[in-house]
């Protein structure tokens, strides 16, 4: 997978995905990442990307034609995505299914966005973390860039993996625990590991989880729970 991050800050990058499963993908070379810095094509004696918003308002807004300046220099985009708040939850059928693309493209804004007509023209596809804000979309682009490249072929050793994590089945994934079995808190409690796991039994192990992923999920997350009861 070739990635291409449109941002003022390409010194972030690769940041956490230059460490662990992702480092070691893209020293493999499994995937590969170029920064479009919007600066280098600003025509001005000041480098200027962006501008006060029509309409007047707070804050700057990102300039259209700097920014396609910068992206006709760097074609093919692949996908275009743009992070945004506004944009389309990310989840995982959405990681699952930009994994399998061969090219992406994110534009990470600042400000208080990038001018409309830019996303218009490139049509852009907006995606969101989540109900909240942040400074800009370079930190928003790293989190979507992990979760689609661990899915990559040869990212992950065990190919089971993905398959027993949460969402995977429309439902949270179910709790873990490792040696020792038995284990004293700081509060004087003997915790113990559930006796299925060490019974060697794996037809009642996997009953176990997948109750343990229903209950967990009916808990937690209500609106998944009432899609998983449909689904089955």
């Amino acid at each position: 997978m070739s990635v291409k991050i449109a941002t003022l800050f390409p010194e972030m990058f690769p940041g956490h995905l230059g460490l662990s499963l992702a480092g070691k993908a893209l020293e493999k070379g499994i995937w590969s990442l170029e920064t479009i810095n919007p600066r280098y094509y600003a025509t001005d004696l000041h480098k200027t990307v962006d501008d006060a918003p029509f309409g007047g308002g707070a804050g700057m807004v990102m300039k259209a034609d700097i920014l396609s300046n910068a992206l006709e220099a760097h074609q093919p985009l692949g996908r275009f995505i743009y992070m945004t708040p506004r944009g389309k939850p990310l989840t995982q059928a959405l990681a699952q299914e930009l994994a399998k693309e061969p090219m992406l493209t994110v534009l990470c804004g600042r400000y208080e966005g990038v001018d409309e007509r830019l996303l218009e023209a490139y049509n852009a596809e907006e995606v969101s973390l989540g109900d909240y804000v942040l400074s800009g979309g370079e930190q928003a682009a790293m989190i979507m860039l992990d979760a689609i490249i661990r899915l990559l072929p040869e990212v992950i050793g065990n190919a089971n993996t993905h398959a027993e994590e949460s969402f995977h089945n429309g439902l949270l994934e179910y709790p873990h625990y490792t040696r020792p079995a038995d284990w004293v808190s700081p509060d004087g409690q003997l915790r113990r590991i559930p006796d299925v796991l060490a019974s060697g039994h794996h037809a009642k192990v996997r009953e176990w989880r997948l109750a343990q992923s229903e209950t967990v999920t009916a808990a937690r997350r209500p609106d998944l729970w009432e899609k998983y009861k449909k689904t089955k």
